[in-house]
């Protein structure tokens, strides 16, 4: 008795299969089951129409940097000032080449280029008359050098300076021969 209880309910959980033992199909139907239909197409849309104005369109990202970055690149976190501060990996003019450091870093500059037989050992350091920094790991400096050959006259100079404060790093990258005018 409790086996047929225990049968009729495992029967009752089974989805509705045909099956021969419970008499309700014949052999038949189970060699031709009946076809199921097709689900129906996805409904066609129609081409927008001409006169319809488009559809809204997503906003671009910004690909400027954010006001911390570009702060911490040097660039400015807007305001007052925004855009004075050097660029970052481009060339920018020295405001003041008669600041101190920057008149130190041509004299420096005259003397590896001696050191190294790169310049005369006649030349005399006189003055940076003008220069340009570029922003790297560090500070790269060009620095136009106005130097005195053994006779007194001027001698221009192109002095390239790579210096990195916190390391006390400081290299002679190049040291050549100016255009006649500054």
């Amino acid at each position: 008795m409790h086996r047929l209880r225990r049968q009729a309910k495992q029967q009752s959980r089974l989805p509705d299969l045909p099956t021969v033992a419970r008499g309700k199909t014949s052999t038949s139907s189970l060699l031709n089951p009946k076809p199921t239909p097709p689900p129906p197409p996805p409904p066609i849309r129609p081409w927008p129409d001409p006169s319809s104005p488009p559809p809204p369109r997503r906003p671009r990202r910004s690909r400027r940097l954010r006001r911390p970055a570009r702060a911490a690149l040097g660039g400015g976190g807007g305001g007052v000032g925004r855009g004075t501060g050097p660029r970052v990996g481009g060339w920018s003019a020295i405001p003041d080449v008669s600041d101190p450091h920057i008149q130190e870093l041509g004299g420096w500059a005259l003397g590896q280029a001696k050191r190294a037989r790169l310049a005369g050992e006649g030349l005399r350091f006189r003055r940076v008359v003008r220069g340009e920094q570029q922003v790297v790991a560090g500070m790269n400096y060009r620095l136009y050098v106005d130097a005195a050959d053994a006779a007194g006259r001027s001698a221009p100079y192109v002095a390239v300076v790579y210096e990195q404060g916190w390391t006390s790093t400081r290299e002679l990258t190049s040291f050549n021969k100016a255009p006649r005018a500054h």
